[in-house]
Formats: structure tokens, C-alpha cells, sequence
């Protein structure tokens, strides 16, 4: 479980450019991080967390889209 400002912090961490949105290169790039939100979002890769939770389909991932996929997967405490 994480809590909102964790994940935050872990968001800001993915998206090496600061566009606020994590790409799915952003995803590779970062294996570690990305097994944290795989765990969180109860996803198996980047390309599942994208297909599931890319809700605008722009081919990234917003922090109100990644916050979507952790509270459906009951991991965001508060």
C-alpha cells in the first residue's frame, strides 16, 4: 500500500522529462520503479498498465490515471 504523497513522489521519479505524464519508454527505462507500480496497480507490465488505465489514450500514463489504477487495486491508503 502507498500512500498519495508516495506515490506522487514515485510518479515525479518516472517522468524523467516532466511533462506530467509517464510514457511507456519512461516505464521501460525505469524497471524498479515501474515492478513498484506494477504492484500497486496489481498490473504484470508497462504495456497492461497503459492498455487499462490510459483512459485518454494518448500513450501515457497521468498521475490522476495512475492514482485511478492504484485505488482499483485497493493500494492507496490514506
Amino acid at each position: 500500500m502507498t500512500t498519495e504523497q508516495e506515490l506522487q513522489v514515485l510518479f515525479n521519479q518516472l517522468d524523467r522529462d516532466q511533462d506530467g505524464k509517464v510514457s511507456i519508454n519512461e516505464l521501460f527505462l525505469s524497471p524498479g520503479l515501474s515492478a513498484v507500480i506494477a504492484a500497486e496497480t496489481k498490473t504484470t507490465s508497462p504495456r497492461e498498465l497503459l492498455a487499462q488505465y490510459d483512459l485518454d489514450e494518448d500513450g501515457s500514463i497521468t498521475f490522476e490515471e495512475l492514482k485511478e489504477a492504484v485505488e482499483k487495486a485497493n493500494n492507496l491508503s490514506y
